[in-house]
């Protein structure tokens, strides 16, 4: 990235629940109050804000401006992130810019949501009746049908998808942040006795909804040293598309943008698959992390199952996965989700990850995903390469 001197200078994350019966402002509010106990930082310091769109609270196209009133912020700088589970990664990127630009010295990006207490998505496209069209039932029917089109062209091993499944859920047991339901042992008899949701995909290939909140600040590193923090980590790399493949009819939904990111992140931070500390895929769904093994080169495009079986992704292994549980196995907090892999990104490399401690924590890949439209790939996919 074009400067080198901004970083993540501390980050929050409430715990998960479900059906909660707090709003998407109660789990922000939340959130930014520990940020703010977590750095030490004045609230009237925070001079920027990067806000996400919440599930919950889609139908308010002004909900960003009515978290400053509930926080008592008067921000310089204010970014609504609207491009779902890319909008934790992509709101630091665009606080990084705002920063760089001189609009702001000290800004939080937000994320809080609780569509399992209050469903107020409002899903739509200039043509309707090919977003959700009769019998598409939501993300888990667009990603069946994609893992029925990943399977015909290269062969899908449902024990690979139970590996990830299961490693994951391994490191929610020792999560104290993940949903309270998730906290029992999952294994490959569970994964493959669970039931069809959109053949091949099935139960235990899915997230679940839940409600929760995160933040980060970010500044520059004189100023952290100057607010008296001493852990940062450095954003090194970052890329994003949106609608790839956008110019065909009819695209391969196999292809994502994340073959676009990948090759541009390692070149801006000079590192490679085997430098990774810990990987921090957006994992709605299992297929996802699979195919993001592929696209960032830890396999070849249409070998992910064979590598999955044959590598070690517990938090001790080759290529640490998702080490807090991720989505599969530590909650869905709605559009706040793609924030949830990323303080798992950041806890690692303070240190302060306990018993699921990496041995590298000098590197993270984090990304994030934005929506599936019906019968083609995720609209959205960003990558951000973190460095101690």
């Amino acid at each position: 990235m074009a400067e080198q001197s901004i970083v993540i200078a501390g980050y929050a994350e409430t715990e998960v629940a479900f059906k909660s019966g707090r709003s998407a402002y109660d789990f922000a509010g939340e959130a930014f109050a520990m940020l703010l106990e977590a750095t030490g930082v004045e609230k009237d310091r925070i001079d920027g804000l990067s806000v996400t769109v919440p599930l919950s609270e889609c139908g308010n196209p002004f909900y960003a401006v009515y978290t400053t009133e509930a926080l008592g912020l008067s921000p310089n700088w204010l970014n609504y992130g609207g491009i779902g589970g890319c909008s934790a990664t992509g709101g630091v990127a665009r606080a990084m810019s705002a920063i760089r630009d001189g609009h702001c010295e000290i800004a939080v990006v937000l994320s809080g949501d609780a569509p399992s207490t209050q469903w107020g998505a409002r899903y739509g496209a200039w043509r309707g009746e090919f977003q959700d069209p009769v019998g598409i039932l939501g993300p888990p029917a667009a990603f069946g049908l994609l893992m029925s089109r990943y399977e015909h062209q290269f062969g899908l091993k449902p024990e690979a998808l139970g590996k990830i499944a299961i490693t994951q859920r391994e490191h929610a047991l020792l999560n104290d942040n993940a949903l309270p339901r998730f906290k029992k042992p999952l294994t490959m008899e569970d994964y493959l006795g669970s039931r069809m949701i959109a053949d091949p995909l099935r139960l235990l290939d899915c997230v679940m909804f839940c409600d929760g909140g995160n933040a980060f600040l970010v500044t520059t590193e004189a100023m952290a040293k100057k607010l008296g923090i001493d852990k940062t980590v450095r954003p090194t790399a970052y890329a994003e598309v949106t609608n790839f493949n956008g110019n065909q009819a009819c695209p391969d939904v196999t292809e994502n943008g994340f073959s676009e990111l990948a090759p541009k992140v390692f070149a801006q931070s000079g590192l490679g698959p085997g430098d990774i500390g810990s990987f921090h895929p957006y994992d709605d769904f299992t297929i996802a992390v699979m195919m993001q093994l592929e696209e960032f080169g830890f396999c070849r495009r249409g070998e992910g199952c064979d590598y999955v079986l044959a590598t070690d992704l517990s938090y001790q292994g080759d290529v640490p996965l998702n080490t807090g549980g991720g989505q599969l196995s530590a909650g869905q907090p709605g559009l706040a989700s793609g924030g949830l892999n990323l303080a798992e990104a950041v806890r690692q490399m303070f240190g302060e990850a306990g018993e699921r401690q990496v041995a590298n924590s000098r590197t993270s890949l984090v990304t994030g995903i934005g929506v599936i439209p019906y019968a083609r790939n995720w609209g959205t996919s960003t990558a951000m390469i973190l460095e101690a």
